[in-house]
């Protein structure tokens, strides 16, 4: 059964390459963070479509790269959706020297390691967060 899908809003097709192998290891980054994954759709769309989602749903009038929905219920798996700006990935990968390619994995496993639990609002928890990230990205071969 296929338990992670990706989609897109608003934009043309993502090119993501290796899609099936992104998909079986976030697989695996719910199983080494003792997590059960149920159902994740990702959704890849454009500021504007983030923003109008960040206004309705979070009341925030500001862009931002992702949005996590924990759709999950009690005593079940992980059940999710993610919203990611592919506008904002461009630009991040750009302020941040980083290709393309390594931004949106980096903002995929973002998202998912959001459902598993990690914050990233005080600055510990972006340290936390951020290490997280890149040990992802290196096990996964992007780093």
């Amino acid at each position: 059964m296929v338990k992670v899908r990706f989609n897109c809003a608003d934009v043309p097709t993502i090119r993501l390459k290796e899609k099936n192998k992104v998909k079986e290891f976030i697989q695996q980054l719910f199983n080494l963070e003792g997590k059960e994954l149920e159902h994740l759709q990702y959704v890849f769309c454009s500021d504007d479509y983030l923003l109008q989602m960040n206004k309705s749903f979070l009341q925030h009038d500001y862009f931002t790269d992702i949005i996590t929905f924990d759709l999950s219920i009690k005593g079940k798996g992980t059940n999710g959706e993610i919203y990611i700006s592919v506008d904002r990935v461009r630009d991040n990968a750009i302020n941040h020297f980083s290709t393309f390619s390594e931004e949106l994995l980096r903002v995929i496993f973002h998202g998912a390691l959001h459902l598993c639990g990690y914050k990233d609002k005080k600055k510990s928890e972006i340290t936390i967060m951020r290490e997280k990230e890149d040990y992802y990205l290196r096990v996964f071969g992007e780093k």
